[in-house]
């Protein structure tokens, strides 16, 4: 019976390694896991589809971007859909882009390219780009994309469209990195994916609250409606997750899930670039609205409390030679474990991704909140001049 009876700092331990636990898996059952439960709702004929297939316009921004749309573009310009055109500006590159989409375009009749004026000085060059691409546009249901990027197969297009019901004006589709070797590239992945579990979840639960302009679709009436991207010329950054922050609704949003309206991302080459990108998203965040963010932030707190408590309980219960403490704690640390191990690895799967984590999970999930707190800090370092209009 000895090995029942804890003292005061062990009670306080086991009862807050419990509740943090708890608070996890509510997060992961009641967020993290609707993906799943969507994907279910789909294969089971609970969750509606339009069988119109209206016209669409696809439009990507490409600055030195010549290589990415040699590779990309046919992916997109090949799509297996009755009506759609693909728009790309060419936003001031001094590579062969130009002269690429000239020779795309004799072939692809439904591919047409502008681009920026040089002497832009009051507006961000991409969002600048876009807008230029929305008024150029054909039709009312806009798809967007970017040159580092190219959809898995021919079926994006028609998954994305099925969603385009009289009631929806946005729809938010995922993109996941292609599978590379290294750590950079481990990290870079699950970094994507987890992200991509928070606000597509949020979406599927009626709370949207960002989107990522890798793999999402408008209406053009509601960019003008909305007076584009007006809200936050002052920034750089902000043409898709500040846009989709101010105009999604949880009546307006839908959210496409199938593998096959993947959209994947070329991996970033240096730790550098993919930095750079952390943290111009970083400095957009802070003007996000809704709870959302703040809801997250307490999922990320009581996940490093989490880990804390099992270590200073593991600690304590060697030293004091109390294994019973010690086996409860790491029973707990391992319920907790699997949950979080199945529902990412399954969505992962599910959503088209074929890397696992299993043993890389618990370094990431300990390393990613301080990830996300190191770009913070750097940006504050860098100040707000690096993210603000030029």
């Amino acid at each position: 019976m000895e090995a029942l009876a804890f003292n005061t700092t062990e009670l306080i331990l086991l009862s807050a390694s419990g509740i943090l636990f708890i608070i996890q898996a509510i997060y992961y059952f009641g967020l993290y896991n609707r993906i799943h439960a969507h994907n279910k709702a789909v294969k089971k004929d609970n969750v509606h589809f339009t069988q119109e297939l209206p016209p669409i316009s696809v439009i990507i921004c490409a600055k030195n971007e010549s290589e990415n749309l040699r590779r990309n573009l046919p992916a997109i310009l090949e799509q297996d859909y009755p009506e759609f055109e693909v728009i790309v500006i060419n936003d001031g590159s001094t590579d062969e882009s130009e002269e690429l989409l000239n020779v795309l375009e004799e072939k692809y009749s439904h591919l047409y390219h502008s681009f920026t004026p040089e002497s832009s000085r009051y507006i961000s060059r991409k969002k600048l780009a876009l807008t230029l691409g929305i008024k150029a546009s054909k039709h009312d249901w806009l798809v967007f994309t970017e040159a580092n990027c190219h959809p898995v197969s021919n079926q994006w297009l028609r998954l994305m469209a099925r969603n385009f019901t009289s009631r929806t004006e946005v729809v938010l589709g995922y993109s996941g990195y292609e599978r590379g070797k290294g750590w950079l590239h481990k990290r870079v992945a699950f970094d994507s994916l987890f992200t991509s579990l928070s606000y597509l979840s949020w979406a599927l639960a009626g709370k949207p609250y960002i989107g990522f302009g890798r793999n999402m679709a408008y209406r053009k009436e509601l960019f003008f409606n909305t007076k584009g991207f007006s809200a936050h010329l002052n920034l750089q950054r902000g043409d898709d997750d500040l846009f989709i922050n101010q105009v999604a609704k949880g009546n307006n949003t839908r959210v496409e899930t199938d593998a096959n309206a993947t959209v994947k991302i070329q991996l970033p080459e240096y730790y550098r670039d993919w930095k750079e990108e952390k943290v111009s998203y970083t400095a957009t965040a802070k003007y996000y609205k809704g709870g959302q963010q703040t809801l997250l932030k307490m999922e990320t707190i009581t996940r490093l409390l989490f880990h804390l408590v099992f270590v200073a309980t593991m600690v304590l219960s060697i030293l004091s030679f109390h294994w019973f403490v010690a086996g409860v704690a790491l029973l707990v640390w391992l319920l907790r474990y699997t949950i979080q191990a199945i529902i990412i690895n399954r969505t992962a799967t599910e959503m088209g991704d074929n890397r696992h984590y299993y043993f890389t999970l618990p370094a990431f999930d300990f390393l990613l909140p301080l990830q996300s707190l190191k770009f913070r800090l750097y940006r504050l370092y860098r100040g707000k001049g690096d993210f603000m209009r030029r």
